[in-house]
């Protein structure tokens, strides 16, 4: 039976509740994840003067074709696109900045280091978004940098954020979507602090001197990202959730929610609600906890799922600024880029598809029968013919088709690389 019989006798059943799946694709082909670009290289980045990764992140496995110039990334972060349905945007780190062989300090780097970035962005349709990179540094060396008891060390990444945020808004400017420049720190304690409050003092105090700087927000928004712990700060992080929430309620800033940075009992789709009751808009880093590592391969999991719905039944796609952060090197890194990605949309789909607005009736009238039974009976419905239809629709592989793309890729072009 063909993709397009499937498809028609499937979208029958969904039907029955009311859902137009036609509907349902135009609203999520205009849903874009922002895809983060060092999965591509291993968090690497391109600096002349490049330092060992650090920050309490690793990166495991040493799976053969890691891209190592710009254009290479560029090349790769291409062919993952074209195997994911929609248009979608990019994420960046200050590492990626392109200085042609000259040394150039983070607290210098200007919009013209992006310019290759921003053109090959125009040349695909994408929008860009930014982070400053608070890690790999000989000036975060001891883990600490916008809470660092030196004044200098402190303003060096002060400086550098604020440059950040100015090539934020250039990207907004040049690409006609605002950019999403979301700050993260490793700052920390390996052992129990004697005084937490002087470094999120200091925290605050280099936050508020960063955010001075006015920028015009329909081209840049700034966002704050929170984690639990990290190698090196096992027993204390200054950015903790409820500092980092406190501050962007305060502040007018995004509060970004990344799913693995909380304990592994605490789910972030239960916190979504919350959020979105007392902000304008909320954003994500979607990756998949393991244990102590936060950075798996986004899975079609149950918190995966539980996060979409949490999306779509709230009418929240337009609030929700949805990202990805995982980085694995022990597979093809096209191959995880694609997993992750397909499995982000797929996720959404998902949830557009369920009687949303039925369950939140029956949990209204207390009929919680119903509302399990509905739960569990539409895990299998013929959602998969829907998603194949889908990708075909949108000129993308269907099922594990795609895999034979990024076999030839790795013959072809990853093969080749030293």
């Amino acid at each position: 039976m063909s993709v397009r019989n499937q498809f028609d006798l499937a979208k029958k059943e969904y039907e029955q509740w009311g859902i137009n799946v036609e509907e349902v694709f135009e609203k999520l082909k205009n849903v874009p994840i922002s895809v983060h670009c060092w999965q591509g290289d291993d968090v690497s980045g391109f600096e002349v003067n490049k330092g060992e990764l650090s920050g309490g992140i690793d990166v495991t496995g040493n799976y053969p074709g890691k891209a190592t110039t710009p254009d290479e990334l560029r090349m790769d972060l291409e062919k993952a696109l074209s195997l994911i349905p929609g248009k979608h945007r990019i994420n960046l780190h200050a590492i990626y900045a392109e200085t042609n062989g000259e040394v150039v300090e983070r607290d210098q780097l200007e919009p013209k280091h992006f310019e290759k970035w921003v053109s090959w962005a125009k040349e695909h349709g994408l929008g860009l978004d930014f982070n400053p990179t608070l890690f790999s540094h000989e000036k975060a060396a001891d883990g600490l940098t916008l809470t660092h008891p030196d004044p200098e060390i402190r303003k060096f990444w002060i400086d550098h954020c604020i440059s950040s945020r100015k090539i934020g808004e250039y990207f907004g400017k040049e690409l006609g979507t605002p950019c999403l420049t979301n700050i993260w720190i490793p700052d920390g304690y390996k052992d129990t602090p004697s005084d937490r409050l002087t470094p999120r003092k200091r925290l605050k105090e280099s936050l508020d001197e960063i955010f001075a700087v006015e920028l015009d927000e329909s081209y840049n928004l700034d966002a704050v990202e929170s984690k639990l712990f990290g190698i090196g700060s096992e027993s204390f992080v200054v950015g903790s959730h409820e500092f980092y929430l406190s501050y962007a309620l305060k502040n007018n800033k995004l509060c970004l929610l990344d799913t693995g940075h909380y304990h592994p009992t605490e789910t972030v789709s239960n916190k979504i609600s919350a959020m979105l009751l007392f902000n304008d808009k909320v954003a994500l880093h979607v990756s998949r906890p393991v244990r102590w590592d936060s950075d798996h391969v986004v899975t079609f999991d149950d918190e995966l799922k539980e996060i979409a719905l949490e999306i779509v039944r709230n009418d929240a796609l337009d609030q929700v600024m949805i990202g990805l952060d995982f980085f694995d090197a022990s597979i093809n890194r096209i191959a995880a880029w694609t997993i992750g990605t397909r499995n982000m949309v797929k996720a959404l789909l998902f949830a557009m598809l369920m009687p949303n607005q039925q369950l939140k009736e029956l949990q209204e009238n207390g009929d919680y029968t119903k509302r399990l039974a509905l739960l569990e009976e539409f895990k299998t419905y013929p959602f998969g013919a829907i998603w194949n239809y889908y990708c075909e629709q949108m000129n993308v592989p269907v099922k594990e088709l795609w895999l034979e793309e990024v076999s030839e890729y790795e013959e072809k072009v990853l093969s080749n690389r030293k």
